[in-house]
């Protein structure tokens, strides 16, 4: 039923998605995979016995939830793509990545660090979401 409600949503732009990759998971059965068939998206399956299989996806969920769904309470679909937006543009853009030698994926060198007097500049505060996140930097 909730695979129905998905296809059925206005909302939902169906015609764009070409497929829908789930796991193996027994409660996902032939009807599940039927609705989803009409509406003309290729159902494809995990690997079996692969539980890092879905390893990137599930880490840059969990870095959702913990640094902002799970304290901003989303009061509808509206809501949850602006907080959601806000987030990705903050991940791209600001956020430093470990990977990426703390740089943000939209940086594409490291630009030279600079030592500065903090005596003699004053660092500004940006607050994303309502000051649940908050960046720093110096003033101009």
């Amino acid at each position: 039923q909730q695979a129905r409600n998905l296809a059925a949503d206005p909302g939902m732009h169906m015609e764009s998605l070409r497929f829908l990759l789930r796991d193996r998971e027994g409660r996902y059965g032939a009807a599940f995979d039927a609705v989803f068939a009409a509406e003309e998206l290729e159902v494809i399956l995990s690997a079996p016995r692969a539980p890092r299989m879905n390893a990137h996806c599930e880490r840059i969920i969990g870095s959702i939830r913990r640094e902002m769904l799970d304290h901003v309470l989303i009061v509808g679909e509206a809501h949850a793509r602006h907080v959601l937006a806000a987030y990705q543009r903050r991940y791209n853009a600001d956020r430093p990545h470990q990977a990426r030698q703390r740089l943000p994926p939209d940086v594409r060198k490291q630009s030279d660090v600079a030592v500065h007097d903090l005596d003699t500049r004053r660092v500004l505060r940006t607050r994303i979401l309502g000051g649940l996140i908050s960046e720093y930097r110096y003033a101009a």
